[in-house]
């Protein structure tokens, strides 16, 4: 699938939905690089996560340090996906900002997949052991009550992939 050119993408989408394998792709189709949160919050604060509350911490000071690296990567002209869960308006806004700050208005990929589908895929994510977070039930469901549907009016490029594309 030919996506629209953008040097910006990010993924939006429940737990288990898609979203770093289509930042993979992204970054095939983009010859971009690819800055997965999961990967940067296991590598530097593993330790500390053990809740949504330590996410939220780790992750604000994960946001800190990358933030004007993304931006230079930016005005550089390398393209990047940002693979980092823009599940609500907050985090959304943080990318977008990035986004105008760069002078690069961001395309937002929407993976909507319903979240029994994603739950599903979870618990196969954790029974491989393949990724860097096991999630419970609990910890599916908590993230699942954070989710916001993204807007266009946010400022961003929308494009919404349906639930059997990744």
């Amino acid at each position: 699938m030919s996506m629209p050119f953008s040097k910006f993408h990010l993924v939006c989408g429940y737990a288990a939905s898609g979203k770093s394998t289509l930042a993979q792709q992204l970054a095939q189709d983009h010859d971009a690089i690819v800055l997965s949160e999961d990967q940067w919050l296991s590598a530097l604060f593993a330790e500390e996560l053990h809740s949504l509350a330590d996410y939220v911490r780790c992750t604000a000071r994960l946001r800190r340090a990358l933030g004007p690296h993304v931006v230079a990567l930016l005005q550089a002209k390398q393209a990047v996906v940002m693979d980092f869960a823009a599940n609500t308006v907050e985090a959304r806004a943080w990318l977008v900002g990035l986004g105008r700050e760069a002078g690069v208005t961001p395309t937002l990929h929407f993976l909507d997949v319903p979240q029994d589908v994603c739950w599903q895929r979870a618990q196969s994510r954790n029974q491989e052991g393949s990724h860097e977070f096991q999630l419970s039930k609990d910890q599916f469901d908590r993230l699942a009550l954070h989710f916001e549907r993204p807007d266009e009016a946010e400022g961003f490029d929308l494009v919404l992939h349906q639930s059997g594309q990744f």
